[in-house]
């Protein structure tokens, strides 16, 4: 498959997260969101908790990964 190709999939979605602007809980969710399979790329803004993910639509939805934020104990809007 080619780059441009892989690039397409590629879905995005982002999320505000309230305990992402502070060291500890930014890497922790790293880590959990870089485990998860399907997870390309996650970025995120520690000033305002944003988090922008991209993610293979294929093997992880926007509601798995709201829900897996959630489970744990991480507040999003």
């Amino acid at each position: 498959m080619k780059k441009s190709e892989r690039m397409r999939e590629m879905a995005e979605t982002t999320f505000f997260v309230k305990e992402a602007i502070s060291a500890g809980p930014v890497q922790t969710l790293e880590a959990m969101l870089t485990e998860m399979d399907g997870i390309e790329r996650a970025l995120i803004d520690v000033e305002d908790g944003e988090v922008k993910i991209q993610f293979d639509e294929t093997k992880v939805s926007e509601e798995r990964i709201a829900i897996t934020l959630q489970q744990h104990g991480f507040h999003i809007s």
